[in-house]
């Protein structure tokens, strides 16, 4: 943890395992309520796209609906399966939303607030993410439903398979930046957007113009593979409602229903972010040391993947589901190849110019 912020909270507190619970916790009232405005943004922006309403009785424009639904789900009957794994039944929800929550611990989300500022900061978010998977695949055996079980299995394969290009774009960023602590990376991008990795860093005029194509790409396959990651359209296979119910968690009700949600919600956030503080400057502003410090740098951070996720919701909206062949020939003949390119030229690149 960020040591300024510790020692603001110790002074106030003046007990260690409390600001330790107290900083741990922050993240989890982020989440419930960054999904409550996802969830009723997606409602909405896929309302306006297929030309509808969505919510409109629950408060004004149905601003209210989002909590209504979180109460109907918290007070819906909990059902087990007769011949369920009971044991792993109940715990694959808590430890999908684990993985989730754990990749929190590296977000920078401002100057002076990580909660945990280690060396391999985008290493140890790429292996929480394996932990969904794990979830994932709990859920779908211990469900005793065939379906279920194609949902985690196809979800294994595909998280797996998605992994594989987001490592690469993750090396071509060390490479440029010389870290893989998400904190140091936003920092080598500060000073303004033109900065930003996406534009090429902060490098010399023809440095810039020469890694721009291949940041520029790698940012693309990111964005791509990050939708993947999180099981959502075109890559949601793993909960494909037209032909496994609704995957891995069909058999589930109530609370842990409703884990399965707040996890998929919060895995979009971490993508997002991961994406805004690799290559669009995360807490930094766009316009240098104007509207920039610690508290601007929460507004920048959370508000560049907000659009990351409006982006990922429109695209949901947007575009049909791609068949299990055509999933795994995108990551393995499009996303990968190509970002062995970028890879090739970038240290190509860098050397030259060295």
């Amino acid at each position: 943890m960020i040591e300024t912020v510790q020692q603001f909270i110790l002074a106030l507190l003046a007990n260690e395992l409390v600001v330790a619970v107290i900083l741990s916790v922050l993240p989890l009232v982020f989440v419930i309520i960054y999904t409550l405005v996802v969830l009723y943004t997606e409602m909405k922006v896929a309302a306006h796209i297929q030309d509808r309403v969505a919510y409109m009785m629950t408060g004004w424009h149905g601003i209210l609906q989002p909590i209504a639904d979180m109460i109907k789900l918290l007070l819906k009957e909990d059902i087990i399966p007769e011949k369920a794994d009971r044991i792993l039944f109940r715990v694959a929800p808590y430890v999908t939303f684990a993985g989730s929550y754990a990749a929190f611990a590296v977000l920078p989300f401002t100057s002076i607030y990580i909660g945990a500022n280690i060396h391999l900061g985008a290493f140890f978010l790429i292996a929480s993410g394996s932990i969904v998977v794990v979830g994932i695949l709990m859920a779908g055996w211990s469900s005793n439903n065939k379906w279920s079980l194609l949902g985690g299995l196809r979800s294994a394969a595909q998280m797996v398979s998605y992994e594989i290009p987001t490592a690469l774009a993750l090396v071509i960023v060390a490479m440029i930046t010389g870290s893989l602590n998400l904190q140091e990376i936003t920092k080598f991008q500060d000073g303004g957007i033109h900065n930003w990795l996406i534009f090429g860093g902060p490098f010399p005029l023809k440095t810039k113009l020469l890694l721009l194509p291949f940041t520029l790409i790698t940012f693309i396959i990111l964005f791509v593979a990050s939708i993947a990651e999180v099981n959502r359209t075109p890559f949601d296979l793993p909960e494909a409602e037209s032909e496994l119910v609704q995957g891995f968690f069909t058999e589930y009700s109530g609370l842990r229903f409703a884990m399965f949600y707040l996890s998929e919600y919060a895995n979009l956030f971490v993508v997002s972010a991961l994406s805004v503080s690799l290559f669009l400057g995360g807490w930094s502003s766009p316009f240098g040391s104007v509207l920039s410090g610690p508290v601007w740098g929460i507004f920048w951070f959370v508000s560049k993947a907000y659009v990351l996720v409006l982006l990922q919701i429109w695209v949901r909206w947007t575009l049909p589901r791609l068949r299990v062949d055509q999933l795994m020939y995108v990551s393995w003949k499009v996303l990968t190849p190509w970002l062995f390119v970028c890879l090739l030229a970038v240290g190509a690149i860098l050397v030259s110019v060295e």
